[in-house]
């Protein structure tokens, strides 16, 4: 049975957690990249689809690689960063389905229908990607996550061999608090909610 959370930890995932723009120069361990990736890897997908494949790009090679595809308000923070993840989707997802979901022919459901798992690719891989934001918090890390860059030239330098389409970037490390703005107001639940 699952067991709510204690103050402090919801603390750390949710109410305290913020959006860094800006980084202590601090690397972020590899084992460390591979922890946040086995937890988020357990969060749930359609049919387990699973669908989001991951590029942490750390060295400053891969970031000036990475330089030309971003916008002028995501550059600097974004080279500054330890870490960026490229969260991307796999096209063809489905084919390790008879892997993920032995239990039924879901394969069969995507290839009759490529308007489907496009859809399906993109929504699972963006959950994915909060899954990962999530897991990263739990391991003390701090995330940027960000849209604002050119997804063809993303696409074109890191993922083109391997087919895999971008979805959103995320910063990764261990935040500058004092780089962080006044905290945004969120909408109160009359205003996003319904019970029906």
């Amino acid at each position: 049975m699952a067991q709510i959370l204690t103050p402090d930890a919801l603390a750390t995932l949710f109410t305290d957690a913020r959006t860094h723009n800006g980084w202590l120069d601090k690397p972020v361990e590899d084992a460390l990249l591979k922890q946040a990736y086995h937890l988020a890897r357990m969060g749930p997908t359609s049919a387990n689809c699973c669908p989001a494949r991951f590029v942490f790009i750390c060295s400053s090679e891969a970031k000036e690689r990475l330089k030309p595809a971003l916008s002028s308000g995501n550059l600097a923070k974004t080279l500054q960063a330890p870490v960026t993840a490229i969260v991307a989707y796999d096209p063809v997802f489905y084919d390790a389905l008879p892997k993920l979901f032995p239990q039924s022919d879901a394969r069969s459901w995507f290839t009759s229908s490529p308007e489907l798992a496009t859809e399906t690719a993109f929504r699972n891989s963006s959950l994915q990607a909060a899954y990962l934001i999530i897991a990263c918090r739990a391991l003390g890390l701090d995330t940027g996550p960000m849209s604002g860059f050119n997804n063809a030239q993303v696409d074109e330098i890191f993922l083109a061999e391997k087919g895999w389409k971008s979805n959103l970037l995320v910063n990764i490390g261990y935040g500058d608090i004092n780089k962080l703005y006044e905290r945004a107001p969120r909408l109160a639940f009359d205003e996003a909610c319904q019970v029906l």
